[in-house]
């Protein structure tokens, strides 16, 4: 197992934690909004460190984007592993012809 799914593991094991105890619970508890907004802003601060060419910054906040994303999937009930699904199926095409099957 990778590092990445142990957390996944790790955060889907703490949705019935107490949320006084677990920043991954109190975050759940908040429901999936709260999730998507927390998610948002660690992408921003990701974005900022980016730009900065502070590579210790942006590697940090890279992780806090990894945690933030898997804590709004699992508010809404994707896995990690659908998500990799997801990826798999797109592998081998090119993300030109990716995004125009979608229409985007």
């Amino acid at each position: 197992m990778s590092t990445l799914h142990d957390l996944a593991v790790t955060i889907e094991a703490r949705k019935g934690a107490d949320p006084e105890s677990s920043w991954t619970a109190k975050l759940l508890a908040k429901g999936p909004e709260k999730c998507a907004e927390k998610f948002g802003e660690e992408a921003i601060e990701a974005v900022i460190e980016a730009v900065k060419g502070d590579t210790a910054r942006l590697t940090s906040e890279a992780a806090d984007v990894l945690y933030h994303l898997l804590v709004m999937l699992t508010a809404r009930g994707v896995t990690l592993a659908e998500v990799e699904a997801e990826l798999a199926r797109r592998e081998g095409t090119s993300g030109i012809a990716e995004k125009a099957g979608r229409g985007a």
